[in-house]
């Protein structure tokens, strides 16, 4: 099972597309675990738990470089969510950039 962290500035905006990520995992066969976590809970995450893949919501993707910085001795796929698929909140195409990641890094 691959673990998926989604990261915005609160945590709330992606909640929802976490729901419709989950949904679509679900009709594809696919075992993940999806879950959301402000930017300022992240470290706090990885000391409990390991990620495969983090995905910053637009409103923190300036944080990417920081985060591939401090998280580079870590096994894990990091990038922002494409714009249009956050905005109308479509959650296959968010997973299917999702396991895009995931094949590159195995």
């Amino acid at each position: 099972m691959n673990t998926i962290m989604l990261v915005c500035a609160a945590g709330m905006s992606t909640s929802l597309l976490v729901t419709k990520m989950q949904r679509a995992a679900k009709e594809k066969g696919v075992d993940v675990d999806i879950f959301a976590v402000s930017a300022g809970e992240v470290d706090s995450v990885l000391e409990k738990k390991n990620v495969d893949v983090l995905l910053l919501g637009p409103q923190v993707k300036f944080m990417k470089e920081k985060f591939e910085k401090s998280l580079s001795n870590k096994q894990m796929a990091i990038d922002s969510i494409n714009m249009q698929y956050y905005g109308t909140m479509n959650g296959e195409k968010v997973l299917e950039q999702v396991l895009s990641l995931i094949n590159k890094n195995s």
